[in-house]
């Protein structure tokens, strides 16, 4: 059996990746978009990248395919996207089957939220869902 550290180590070969601290300059950069995988309860307890798109990990590679019926527009952009989860196993993996599915420009935070917040970056709450 495959355990998950090595599924992760495996991700981690074939996409880029950096700590929170070299990635933090691409902040609020035009042409970047920080996709925090988190699941809700964690953007609740916590707050998240101020800016972030929240791609629940159970959606991606739905919101990904243009051609399924939940395709979203943020990852039709072209830009280059920076995956974040708490400590940066399913970003490893969410980036490399982002990759997979043909987005160009992928990386992930190899220490997460967690990592972020160590380093000193901006954090916001959750946006309120829209009525």
């Amino acid at each position: 059996m495959k355990s998950v550290k090595d599924m992760v180590a495996a991700a981690n070969e074939v996409v880029d990746h950096a700590p929170a601290s070299e990635l933090m300059d691409l902040h609020g950069q035009d042409g970047v978009t920080f996709v925090d995988l988190r699941d809700p309860r964690e953007l609740e307890r916590e707050g998240m990248i101020p800016g972030a798109f929240h791609c629940p990990r159970g959606m991606l590679e739905f919101w990904i395919d243009p051609d399924s019926p939940y395709a979203k527009p943020q990852f039709q952009t072209g830009n280059r996207f920076v995956f974040y989860c708490a400590s940066g196993w399913r970003s490893a993996l969410s980036a490399q089957i982002a990759q997979d599915m043909g987005l160009e420009n992928v990386s992930h935070i190899t220490d997460g939220f967690g990592g972020w917040k160590k380093a000193g970056g901006p954090i916001g709450e959750k946006p309120a869902k829209k009525a």
